[in-house]
């Protein structure tokens, strides 16, 4: 049986918030690890039926960085839910949500700036 691994370092300031977020997969063809500015990671506990997450960004994370973040994160789980259950009609409606979610996010953002 293969192994692969996935390991992730987070370098905290001296209050413990994320300075920077560095990453690398066994099986990526990148020699070097990856730096992101934020990270969702999420677990099936089946035992309790719940879901385990860590979410993390850095201070450096800007807030219209945070919204199309989390809009490529809805339409990419859009997508997972679609191809692990084959209900095309939920992942659509998810999409739909995720459009109107970073229209509504923009338009709140170009607000704040007049």
């Amino acid at each position: 049986m293969q192994t692969s691994t996935i390991s992730i370092d987070v370098l905290l300031d001296n209050n413990r918030i994320p300075e920077q977020i560095n990453w690398q997969a066994s099986d990526s063809t990148a020699d070097m690890k990856q730096k992101a500015k934020a990270m969702c990671l999420a677990f099936w506990d089946a035992a309790d039926r719940s879901a385990l997450r860590i979410d993390l960004w850095t201070k450096d994370m800007m807030v219209d960085e945070m919204g199309d973040f989390f809009y490529q994160m809805l339409v990419s789980l859009a997508d997972t839910f679609q191809r692990a259950t084959q209900q095309q009609e939920l992942s659509e409606e998810m999409k739909t949500f995720a459009k109107e979610f970073i229209e509504k996010f923009r338009a709140n953002e170009l607000s704040k700036q007049q």
